[in-house]
């Protein structure tokens, strides 16, 4: 039982997180993709509009997910964050 509740703490405690934190985090990310992807889709289709959505939402998400991230200690019985 152990090996299966691992597939869903291991990773979200090596970023010292929740499941349900690590869950939001993912959700928040992924739907702001989502939303730029399909602005870049119209940017396609008509290239007067959206002309840095797609640019700036990579240049936030990599800021608040790589950048500027918080450390927190690490919880009891949390897994060290891979290097």
């Amino acid at each position: 039982m152990r090996k299966l509740t691992g597939l869903f703490s291991d990773h979200p405690a090596s970023v010292n997180e929740t499941y349900f934190e690590h869950m939001g985090m993912a959700f928040s990310f992924g739907s702001r993709m989502v939303v730029a992807g399909l602005a870049c889709l119209l940017h396609g289709l008509f290239p007067f509009i959206f002309l840095r959505t797609g640019s700036k939402t990579i240049a936030q998400l990599h800021g608040e997910m790589v950048t500027n991230r918080t450390v927190r200690p690490p919880r009891e019985g949390a897994v060290a964050p891979q290097q």
